[in-house]
């Protein structure tokens, strides 16, 4: 997960990247930041904004978001976080983020789907954007979930995290691995962004981060030249989006929309698997950088409240 949500479990590569390194976001790229974020009237139009990005990555989060919504919305409760909870930021103004988080109705086999962005300014003038969306399954199901997390430290630096993480042990159940990512060709797509010139591959510090993510797991980051301002957005637009909902559509289709047998042993294992899942993310993503980002007061209400989602 990114710097301050449970999306993923994944740490931002801003921690490790040499900060010098991180010039600020240019003007254009953030042309929509200037929109006032009311936390009283924020909410969901804060979310959807994804302010401070470029246009290619704004649409493609949109699409993402607004995808899910059209295809799971008959099983999806309104988002019920407080609005100081939706859309928050930081005493001195150098940190914003917005939440959105809608549960599953109790029929369904959807846990929640969360999406959220955030941006912060850093000391040396550099600037942070991540933005994440991620499909959680309850225990109804063993499919696996669904990720998505961009992070961007520079106008020509971008990281993108891309996986169906699986909740069964793939070498105890093999079918499990034909199914979700043989049949799919879930690898073929991470294979494609890899061979891209200015795609390197991307690897999280944490062991623990690397043992949870899918062998088709797309952890890539995309350097473009600097000398080609709008290197970066062609490369978003034309190859991580049409990627990005490909692999999106598969999760639709085959996982959180397919039918799965899963029996009540079964069940409680899967569900004791989601339980500790969600409480390292928590742990992990959340127990150290929320207060620094955004004052104690501010971690606590926001901490409440995904606690809250979490555990349910």
């Amino acid at each position: 997960m990114a710097v301050t949500f449970p999306h993923s479990t994944f740490s931002p590569p801003s921690v490790s990247l040499p900060r010098s390194s991180l010039p600020r976001f240019s003007p254009r790229c953030s042309s929509s930041a200037s929109i006032p974020m009311d936390p009283q009237n924020g909410g969901r139009r804060a979310f959807m904004e994804f302010p401070y990005v470029s246009a290619p990555h704004r649409d493609l989060m949109v699409e993402l978001v607004s995808t899910v919504e059209n295809r799971l919305d008959p099983y999806l409760l309104p988002c019920k976080l407080p609005p100081d909870v939706q859309y928050y930021e930081n005493q001195s103004g150098t940190a914003h983020a917005a939440l959105q988080v809608r549960s599953g109705i109790q029929s369904s086999q959807i846990d929640f789907i969360l999406g959220s962005w955030l941006h912060c300014e850093l000391p040396t003038g550099a600037a942070l954007n991540i933005t994440s969306l991620s499909g959680y399954l309850n225990s109804s199901t063993d499919a696996p979930n669904f990720l998505i997390e961009l992070i961007q430290s520079s106008p020509t630096s971008l990281v993108l995290i891309l996986d169906l993480p699986p909740r069964k042990d793939l070498v105890l159940h093999d079918n499990y691995l034909k199914t979700f990512y043989e049949d799919t060709q879930m690898d073929t797509h991470r294979q494609n962004l890899s061979s891209l010139p200015e795609a390197k591959p991307y690897f999280s510090s944490s062991l623990y981060i690397r043992s949870v993510v899918s062998p088709t797991a797309i952890l890539v980051r995309v350097e473009a030249d600097a000398g080609k301002n709008t290197c970066l957005e062609e490369i978003v637009r034309d190859h991580v989006a049409p990627v990005a909902k490909e692999v999106l559509r598969v999760w639709l289709d085959v996982c959180a929309c397919g039918e799965r047998v899963v029996g009540e042993a079964e069940r409680e294992c899967l569900a004791k698997r989601d339980g500790i899942i969600k409480r390292k993310t928590i742990e992990i993503d959340l127990a150290s950088s929320f207060p620094r980002l955004f004052g104690q007061e501010v971690a606590n209400r926001v901490l409440e409240a995904l606690q809250e989602v979490f555990i349910a």
